[in-house]
């Protein structure tokens, strides 16, 4: 029996930008979209102080040349839909160590192997298409700590011919994603009325509750815990959010209750942060759990061996 087919063909795609993240850019280019990288390089000019990408910009450069966007939480039945609709998208996962998040286009799916295809830039030597193969139930795992967020970007007759699960969230999300450049931008005031404006569209969209806990938690008000809570009860494996309620408590002396919450974002994903690690083994030396600690920054050079404290780990760890 042949087997069904669930793969895209994207094209080769090697430029980028801040501005003109590589993802937007393959997924404009397989609908014959060409955005301009002078646009994009212009737009970048304001972030000359940031390490990354700017995201919505891509999004606001594709939608300025014709490409329309939706900006939803998903599920991996829906993913599988939206590839088999001829639509390429771009989901959000947990980044490399110590890189907050990274986007990435999805290409297809392998039913027999219980695999997800994901976009690789650089092509075999014959110039084709690679696709890193990921199994599919890692790959949920590793999405649901972003709350399944998914970009679709594609003409505006193809998107509205799609029924989407959370349509509804699109605005919503939008405005975390805004907000999240004003962040940035170092526009603090700007970006916290767009996490409001986001929360009363939509009160259980949990990345907005994460967006606002973490603002009020850079402003040290324990408003923030009751903010991560709420998105907790609704996407519990978020391993930003239980990072940042172990953050506060932290710094706020509440040691126990860091230890909890940095110990539940580890067992989601050990390998995420390594700074974590350092974090939990400061405060269980503090609780004279020492073992514990010794052991937490054996982790944290593990996952961070360029570490540049590295020197004086390496003699805190002989010396407890």
């Amino acid at each position: 029996m042949e087997q069904e087919d669930h793969q895209l063909l994207l094209p080769l795609v090697e430029e980028e930008n801040i501005c003109l993240p590589l993802p937007v850019n393959v997924v404009s280019r397989y609908w014959n979209v060409e955005l301009p990288m002078t646009e994009a390089i212009e737009s970048a000019k304001q972030y000359s102080d940031f390490n990354g990408s700017i995201i919505i910009e891509g999004i606001d450069l594709a939608e300025r040349h014709g490409l329309s966007c939706k900006i939803i939480h998903s599920s991996l039945v829906e993913l599988k839909k939206i590839i088999d609709s001829g639509i390429p998208p771009i989901v959000l996962l947990p980044g490399i160590p110590e890189i907050t998040q990274h986007a990435s286009v999805i290409t297809g799916y392998s039913e027999e192997e219980k695999t997800i295809l994901h976009y690789v830039q650089k092509g075999n030597r014959e110039g084709e298409q690679q696709e890193g193969a990921i199994p599919q139930d890692i790959f949920d795992r590793e999405w649901s700590e972003e709350g399944r967020l998914l970009i679709i970007i594609a003409p505006s007759d193809t998107l509205s011919n799609i029924t989407l699960e959370n349509n509804s969230q699109d605005k919503s999300n939008r405005l975390c994603f805004n907000s999240e450049k004003q962040n940035i931008l170092k526009n603090s005031i700007e970006a916290l009325q767009l996490l409001k404006e986001s929360i009363e569209l939509d009160s259980s969209n949990s990345t907005a509750l994460h967006l606002y806990g973490t603002m009020l938690n850079q402003q040290n008000s324990a408003e923030c815990i009751s903010f991560y809570e709420k998105s907790l009860k609704i996407n519990s494996r978020s391993y930003l959010t239980l990072n940042g309620l172990g953050n506060f408590y932290l710094k706020t002396n509440q040691f126990e209750k860091a230890e909890n919450s940095y110990s539940k974002a580890i067992e989601i994903n050990p390998k995420r942060s390594a700074k974590i690690y350092k974090n939990r083994a400061y405060l269980r030396e503090k609780l004279n759990k020492n073992l514990d600690a010794k052991e937490d920054l054996k982790s944290y050079l593990k996952y961070f061996p360029k570490a540049p404290d590295r020197g004086i780990i390496e003699q805190a760890i002989r010396e407890i």
